[in-house]
């Protein structure tokens, strides 16, 4: 269905949304999206470096007479 809808399509489509919304409204909520995605990055970031530190503050619980036997 998405497969037909073409370039002059689209831009119907970018230019009613634009009459619709107007340009304030729509650079706002992009604004707001950009937001959101930048903090996205953010707490990804954060979730690694924590999942880093936990890494290597770990420590090896094997009994001593178990790591022989590898």
């Amino acid at each position: 269905m998405l497969n037909n809808i073409g370039l002059p399509g689209l831009l119907l489509i970018a230019v009613v949304v634009l009459v619709l919304f107007g340009r304030g409204k729509i650079s706002s909520l992009m604004g707001e999206v950009g937001k959101g995605i930048t903090a996205f990055k953010r707490g990804v970031d954060d979730s690694k470096k924590e999942l880093d530190e936990g890494m290597a503050e770990a420590r090896d619980v094997t009994p001593e007479n178990e790591k022989d036997k590898v």
